[in-house]
Order: structure tokens, then sequence, then C-alpha cells
């Protein structure tokens, strides 16, 4: 049985009261509504339901206690969440199914958990054209005010693609018809020199431990210098770009 959409499938919610008020102040962004702790006072409360209310957007209140949930960080929620729509935000599953058979080259995040290295793997990616980039949900930060901030707002337009864990998504993938690449130093062939099968997916692995995904084909990027490793958003903007350069 397939699972029922989540409203995290089609928004980013933010928190906090100056990334909200930003957020407000940005015409070009979709703001659905704005929710607010009904103890929650202050200049900047008063100017957040003032914005909305001048755009007709929707502010609700609840309790402390549920913006805490909303937002995922009790610690720096400050009383007040907003639900930014996300027009290129999807569940993986859905995502294949409307591409069907068409080539596609995809990023796969496997354990990458610093918000800073995800929001510049969007930016990149997004700049590359790559087509998507799966961000799984367990193992991966949401995407908040760190990873959008990383990301200098792109995360807002990203195409990015739910999956419940880097395994699920890598099951779905391969079900399609996916190859799926891993990045090692070790891998023999460069991707430099190596065709993309036309449905592909690039296993991006954690920081620390790497990959738990074991990939079809491993490739790897040359380095000099005995340089052994990159950060892995460096390593990712390298492959989108090549990927880019390779489309024309």
């Amino acid at each position: 049985m397939t699972a029922p959409p989540s409203p995290r499938d089609q928004f980013i919610t933010i928190y906090g009261r100056m990334p909200v008020l930003e957020a407000l102040q940005k015409r070009d962004l979709d703001v659905a509504k704005v929710i607010v702790a009904d103890n929650a006072q202050g200049r900047a409360i008063d100017q957040i339901v003032d914005e909305a209310r001048r755009r007709d957007i929707e502010v609700r209140y609840t309790s402390p206690a549920r913006i805490k949930r909303l937002a995922g960080n009790g610690k720096q929620d400050q009383g007040v969440v907003a639900d930014i729509t996300a027009p290129r935000m999807a569940r993986l599953s859905d995502y294949l199914v409307q591409r069907g058979d068409r080539r596609t080259t995809l990023f796969l995040l496997d354990g990458v958990t610093n918000p800073s290295n995800v929001g510049m793997i969007l930016r990149s990616a997004t700049a590359a054209g790559i087509d998507g980039v799966i961000l799984p949900r367990l193992g991966s930060p949401h995407v908040g005010p760190l990873v959008i901030k990383a990301s200098a707002g792109v995360a807002f337009e990203a195409s990015i693609l739910n999956s419940a864990s880097a395994a699920a998504a890598a099951s779905m993938l391969r079900e399609r018809g996916f190859t799926l690449y891993g990045l090692t130093a070790t891998a023999k062939r460069s991707i430099f020199q190596t065709d993309l099968a036309p449905r592909s997916a690039l296993v991006l692995g954690g920081e620390t431990a790497g990959s738990t995904i074991s990939p079809d084909t491993r490739l790897r990027i040359p380095m000099r210098n005995h340089v052994e490793s990159l950060n892995v958003a460096v390593a990712a903007s390298i492959v989108a770009f090549e990927i880019s350069r390779r489309r024309g």
C-alpha cells in the first residue's frame, strides 16, 4: 500500500522570526500559511502577522508545543513557522511514474548529514540542470534554514525528491531501470572517461562513514598531489557540471 502524501512533499517548513519575516517579504515565494505560538509576542511577531495579512496569507495560532513539533527544532523556532510551497518537490515514487522512460540523471544522498553540504549540493545540482536530488528522510537533514542558507535560496526551487531511506530509493530506482554509480577514490574508471547510462543515479555518500548503498558501477574523480578525497558537496559540483558539459 502506498503511503498517503505528506505535507513535507509539498512544502518547505521554515522557522524563526527573521527567516519567516524575510520569506514573507519576498514576493516571489509562495507562502502557504504562517503558524504562530499563542504565547508569542514582540515586534517581530507583529510584523510577521501584519505582513501575512497584507499578502492575504492564512495565519494560524497553536500551542508552543505544536510549534516545536512542526519546526523539528525545539531551541530555535522562536514561536513561529511558515510553510513555503516548493513547486518542484515531490515523492520519488510519484516523480518516477511521471518521468516515465525519459533520460534522467539524479543524485541520491546517502548519509549526507551536514545541512551546509545538502544546501550546496542542491544549489550545484540545480545550476547544472541535474534532474533531481533524492533526499531520504532517514539520515538527511530537513530542508530548514541552514540548508536554505547554504543553497542561497535555491532550495525553494530545487527538484527535491523525497524517499523514506536511501536503501528504499535505491531499490525503487533499480526497479525502474536506473544504473547506480558510486564515487570512490579507489575506483579504476574515471567519471570523465565513462559514458553514463541514460537513466542514472549518482550516489553521494556520507561525510564520514561513506555510502551504505552498493552501486552497480564505481567511478572516481582523478586527483593529484596525494589528495585522497573531496568534500561531498565539492564532488557533487564537479560531477554535476561534467554532466552539464556533456549535455551541451
